[in-house]
């Protein structure tokens, strides 16, 4: 399997995503935010960082990218899609997932390790998790805060939409555990077609032995 990672200007993560993505026994093709050339991969992953500087709001530039609009179509197509962090701020404002994501409730940057727990197994990301273990992985934003309206909330818990929740070590979702404020504890959401994934949480910094936890892979 050929896994796109998507650089653009201001990425950060790029090079841990495919190293994450070999680490699960696949191959990583970079892919140019200026070549409208997908190059032939099975998947795409957005990877974190601040694409475009966060000018405007994040991820409102580089949705708008040459490689984007290759990447919507693809996606609109049935194509697998992971947006992490900044990704994930990108596929908001591509319109591919529904809501936003708001300045963190601290008005701060935060980065540290969190727990998150899979709310769901009907997911290609979430499908052979456990639903009653607490995975750690960092989280690095200071615009992480998931909002979105009562209806689109509604349809997210009523199609099973909702991935991730952030939790205690313990597994608990509470208010304790929310680093930012995102309504429900929100880590992690998907489309309606079950593709396109989101997640705030950096799976692919925890993916590697030598970083003494591979909870990401």
């Amino acid at each position: 399997m050929k896994i796109g990672v998507v650089t653009f200007p201001g990425t950060l993560d790029d090079r841990d995503a495919a190293r994450a993505a070999i680490n699960a026994g696949t191959t990583a093709i970079s892919l140019w935010h200026n070549d409208a050339d997908l190059k032939g991969v099975d998947a795409v992953i957005l990877p974190g960082g601040f694409s475009y500087g966060d000018y405007l709001r994040c991820g409102a530039i580089s949705r708008f990218a040459p490689v984007m609009e290759k990447i919507i179509d693809a996606a609109n197509g049935g194509m697998p899609l992971l947006g992490i962090c900044n990704g994930f701020q990108v596929l908001v404002e591509a319109h591919l997932l529904p809501g936003v994501l708001l300045r963190n409730n601290s008005q701060k940057f935060i980065s540290k390790n969190i727990y998150l727990k899979a709310a769901t197994n009907q997911s290609l990301i979430t499908q052979s998790l456990d639903l009653n273990k607490a995975y750690k992985v960092p989280i690095a934003h200071a615009e992480g805060r998931y909002f979105a309206d009562e209806k689109t909330l509604e349809d997210l818990k009523a199609n099973d939409q909702i991935l991730f929740y952030y939790c205690d070590e313990n597994g608990q979702v509470n208010d304790v555990a929310n680093p930012n404020g995102s309504l429900f504890n929100i880590a992690g959401i998907c489309n309606s077609g079950r593709n396109v994934i989101g997640m705030m949480p950096h799976p692919e910094r925890a993916a590697d032995p030598d970083l003494a936890n591979i909870d990401g892979l």
